[in-house]
């Protein structure tokens, strides 16, 4: 699959780490560091610019490293990019540890994944078919 990018930053663009990865590493475009002390949020901006083809949105999700080990993760995760949007790709980082952390130009911050879609159209019905689970949700199937 093709998609158009534009990269305004001084980055390589997104690529896979591994043969197997689902997801490509987004980096930092920033013209300073970003210092962001236990639970604030910020905008980081990538950079990228991209053209999805209708079916399918990309979708920013947290790095596993950065969560576990400095606290930082995507805070309205995952964050959706719709086919029609053309703007700057930003990312909506939340720092969740006790320490400051410092984001630096080109850091990787996130990953992003392609995913395709479906579009529905809702068929409205006065009740539903029935199954076993039911309305069993928020784990009514117990710990074990």
């Amino acid at each position: 699959m093709i998609v158009k990018i534009v990269n305004k930053s001084n980055n390589p663009l997104p690529a896979y780490s591994t043969i197997h990865s689902a997801g490509m590493d987004l980096r930092a475009h920033i013209d300073h560091d970003i210092e962001l002390k236990p639970l604030e949020r910020t905008l980081v901006p990538t950079g990228l610019y991209i053209e999805l083809p209708v079916g399918f949105e990309a979708q920013i999700r947290p790095r596993s490293g950065l969560a576990i080990k400095q606290g930082i993760t995507v805070l309205n995760t995952p964050g959706t990019i719709d086919a029609d949007y053309r703007g700057e790709i930003r990312v909506i980082l939340v720092n969740l540890s006790n320490e400051k952390v410092i984001i630096k130009s080109g850091e990787r911050i996130c990953q992003i994944i392609v995913s395709k879609h479906e579009t529905v159209t809702w068929e409205q019905v006065a009740i539903l078919e029935e199954t076993k689970r039911g309305e069993g949700g928020f784990g009514h199937t117990g710990k074990k």
